[in-house]
């Protein structure tokens, strides 16, 4: 049973099981308002482009289901990028990631005939990790060279009186070996970062060590194994901060 009404701009469903109700918001108004931005040249600190590629992977893995299942029904999926680091001076990019798969499977809860066979749908959710390494072709901005922490040491000349086997006007002119002086310079230098710009996956599903259901429905099989070949397309962007003169 269900009921409507409308009360002041509030709309109430009232069913058996559940309630709902929703407001209508009126539109408000608004008056724009002048930007005042900076007009003269100005040095940001912005992140600039230091190449754009496309990587291809090729993943393989096997899926053991908790169940004999009778069927795939449907598959979504999703990529995630775990690691994307670029190793300077090598131009290498380290990449790491995963795809999630949710997998909607048909089962069996009693035997089967050959008119009809009965079960459930239920759902699977695995995670399958790829690693992979590819070179960086720098079609934008190389990226900026290294600063290295360094570190000197200096001393301070001390004179010192020796002992009585030497003469009495002789001194010890040395530096001061009680002291460990150093200047140390650390340079805090901006990592190169990813972004994720698109990505594209086929896939095959292939079951495995499949067996016919006797006095089934004709052709029909059950099974535990799922082997799946991925060929994975990933588009990133390589991005790093660094000062930039704006006119």
């Amino acid at each position: 049973m269900v009921e409507e009404s409308l009360k002041a701009n509030e709309i109430v469903v009232k069913q058996d099981c559940i309630d709902i109700s929703s407001n209508i918001i009126e539109s408000c108004k608004n008056v724009p308002v002048e930007i005042d931005g900076i007009t003269k040249g100005v040095i940001g600190k912005i992140p600039v482009v230091l190449a754009q590629l496309n990587v291809q992977l090729n993943v393989s893995a096997k899926i053991d289901f908790p169940e004999i299942a009778l069927e795939i029904k449907d598959i979504t999926q999703r990529l995630m990028i775990t690691q994307c680091r670029l190793i300077q001076e090598t131009n290498t990019l380290f990449i790491k990631g995963l795809v999630r798969k949710n997998i909607n499977y048909s089962t069996i809860e009693r035997r089967p005939t050959t008119e009809e066979i009965c079960g459930d749908i239920r759902h699977c959710t695995v995670d399958i990790p790829f690693v992979c390494t590819t070179p960086v072709k720098f079609n934008g901005l190389p990226p900026a060279k290294i600063i290295p922490t360094t570190s000197k040491k200096f001393e301070y000349f001390k004179k010192q009186d020796l002992p009585n086997d030497y003469a009495e006007g002789d001194e010890l002119l040395s530096m001061d070996t009680s002291e460990f002086n150093q200047t140390s310079t650390e340079y805090y230098n901006d990592l190169p970062y990813c972004e994720l710009v698109q990505s594209k996956i086929i896939d095959v599903n292939e079951y495995l060590n499949r067996k016919i259901i006797k006095d089934g429905p004709l052709e029909e099989g059950v099974f535990r194994k799922l082997e799946e070949k991925m060929v994975i397309n990933l588009v990133l962007i390589i991005l790093q901060k660094r000062l930039v003169k704006i006119n």
